[in-house]
C-alpha cells in the first residue's frame, strides 16, 4: 500500500471503532463536548486508492472507450468478539460493479487484501482473497458481499495502567498538570500507538491500477 486513510490514533472517534463499546472502556477528553472511545476492538476502514477498482481492454488502454469493468467497496461494517485473550474482528463489505459491454452472462473474480496495521504503520499480518461478481446476460450491473476476519493479541492492545491512570487521572483548575493534555506527551502518544490496531480492507491493485486510483 502506497497511500492509505489517515486514522489518528490518538482520538479514535466512536463511530469507527464499529460498536465494541463495553463496560471499561477508556473514554478520552479531547476538548469540549469532543470525546474519543477507545477499544481493544480495532478500528475498520478502507485505505486511499484501494476502495476502487478499473479493468481495461486492452490492457494497455486508458481511455473511456477501453473501459471493461468497474468496481468499488461500500458499506463497511463490522463485529467485534473481546470476550477472550484474543479479539476477533470480522469486516463485511458490498462490491458494486459495473461493465461497459452488456451482453452475455459473465463471471470476474476481484483480488481484495485485508491487513491488520499497529500503530498506524506497521503491518501485522496481511491476506488477500477474492470476491466473485456475477453479471446476467443484458444487466450492466452486478454486486456481491465480502468478508476478512482478524484476531489481535488482547495484551497488545491493552493500554499499561500506569499510562491509562495518567490520561483517567482527575485534574484540579489550578494544577500545573491541568494545563497538559496528557496525550500530547510523547511517551504516552507512543503508549497509545502501540496498543493502537486496525483491520484495513481493500482491492489488491497492480501498481498502475493505483496509480489510476490517485490521478483520476
Amino acid at each position: 500500500m502506497h497511500a492509505r486513510f489517515a486514522l489518528p490514533v490518538l482520538a479514535l472517534a466512536a463511530t469507527a471503532l464499529a460498536g465494541c463499546s463495553k463496560e471499561g472502556d477508556l473514554v478520552v477528553a479531547q476538548g469540549v463536548g469532543i470525546t474519543a472511545l477507545r477499544s481493544v476492538c480495532p478500528a475498520v476502514g478502507v485505505p486511499d486508492y484501494t476502495g476502487d477498482i478499473t479493468t481495461f481492454a486492452p490492457g494497455t488502454s486508458r481511455t473511456a472507450d477501453a473501459l471493461d469493468v468497474s468496481a468499488a467497496i461500500t458499506n463497511v461494517r463490522s463485529t467485534c468478539n473481546d470476550t477472550g485473550d484474543q479479539v476477533y474482528t470480522e469486516a463485511t463489505f458490498d462490491v458494486y460493479a459495473q461493465r461497459r459491454d452488456p451482453a452475455g452472462a459473465r463471471s470476474i473474480e476481484l483480488p481484495y487484501f485485508s491487513t491488520v496495521m499497529r500503530g498506524g504503520n506497521a503491518v501485522v499480518a496481511k491476506r488477500l482473497g477474492t470476491v466473485r461478481i456475477d453479471f446476467a446476460d443484458g444487466e450492466y450491473r452486478a454486486q456481491a458481499q465480502a468478508r476478512a476476519g482478524a484476531y489481535v493479541d488482547r495484551a497488545a492492545a491493552t493500554l499499561p495502567e500506569d499510562i491509562r491512570d495518567r490520561i483517567t487521572r482527575r485534574r484540579r483548575a489550578g494544577d500545573q498538570s491541568a494545563a497538559i493534555d496528557p496525550l500530547t506527551e510523547p511517551d504516552v502518544r507512543a503508549a497509545v500507538a502501540r496498543a493502537t490496531f486496525e483491520l484495513l480492507v481493500g482491492f489488491q491493485l497492480t501498481e498502475d491500477q493505483l496509480a489510476y486510483n490517485a490521478t483520476r
